[in-house]
């Protein structure tokens, strides 16, 4: 029987693109018999309704068989890899280069639903009790890296190493980089130095004119990332427990995001 059709569920062209980059079944044993497809769609229909795993409606295969691949994917770093690869096919379908020329970071605090063990804090900037997503976006605001710390961590020190992190992991993304844009919050020499001696990149901090409200262009782009986040109602709070989990469904909303962009 054909199941009810979700807002969620990803078209055939979205599947054509995303079934090859699936990490497939190991060898030997028994053979995978769990529809791939239907596993991604309960994935992106949690993120985007904010549902509990074992409330995923019944025509989804089981929350436990969805939960398990979803955990094995973040273990593994498969979801954060699914949006490098993501990334870069968006970025040339629109004529860009692979690699940025600019990076933007910012941080954006969030609520928890309760006290989530010791990743968790109050930011008194922004006057929130929870947590932080330090990230590091490209130009047209596609994600790079996000760290999701305690929100009292400092978001200089939190850009910084998420930056580091990013240059171990992928040298090759940051190679074009000349300018990282940033807000007056990470203002400062220490930090400019820190992301010259990582990429050899000059900061361009982003300061308002007026006290008033002022849209930055070149600031924007963080914030329209956040703005995209919280399309999603599993990201309107950190409702994980493990910080590793909420930075595993950050990366895995972006994917849903640019999926559609890639058939659209």
């Amino acid at each position: 029987m054909v199941r009810k059709a979700y807002s969620s569920d990803l078209s055939d062209l979205e599947w054509e693109i995303l079934a090859p980059l699936i990490p497939p079944a190991k060898s030997g044993g028994h053979p995978r018999t769990t529809d791939m497809r239907e596993v991604c769609n309960a994935i992106y229909y949690h993120l985007k309704t904010g549902c509990q795993w074992d409330m995923l409606p019944g025509d989804f295969p089981a929350s436990s068989t969805v939960y398990s691949y979803y955990r094995k994917w973040q273990k593994r770093g498969i979801l954060e890899e699914l949006n490098h690869t993501l990334r870069d096919r968006l970025r040339e379908k629109i004529g860009r280069s692979a690699q940025p020329s600019a990076i933007a970071a910012d941080s954006q605090s969030v609520k928890t639903t309760g006290k989530k063990g010791d990743v968790y804090g109050f930011d008194g900037g922004k006057l929130v009790k929870g947590r932080k997503r330090s990230s590091i976006v490209d130009s047209l605001g596609l994600l790079l890296k996000v760290i999701v710390s305690e929100g009292n961590a400092g978001e200089r020190v939190l850009a910084a190493y998420a930056l580091m992190e990013l240059a171990e992991e992928r040298p090759e993304l940051l190679e074009k980089v000349e300018v990282m844009w940033v807000d007056s919050g990470y203002d400062g020499d220490k930090f400019g130095l820190a992301v010259w001696l990582m990429i050899q990149a000059q900061v361009e901090v982003m300061h308002r004119k007026e006290k008033q409200f002022e849209v930055l262009p070149k600031r924007w782009v963080v914030e329209r990332t956040f703005a995209w986040f919280n399309q999603y109602r599993r990201l309107s709070k950190d409702y994980e427990y493990l910080p590793e989990m909420s930075e595993a469904a950050i990366y895995a909303v972006m994917t849903r995001i640019m999926l559609r962009r890639l058939t659209s």
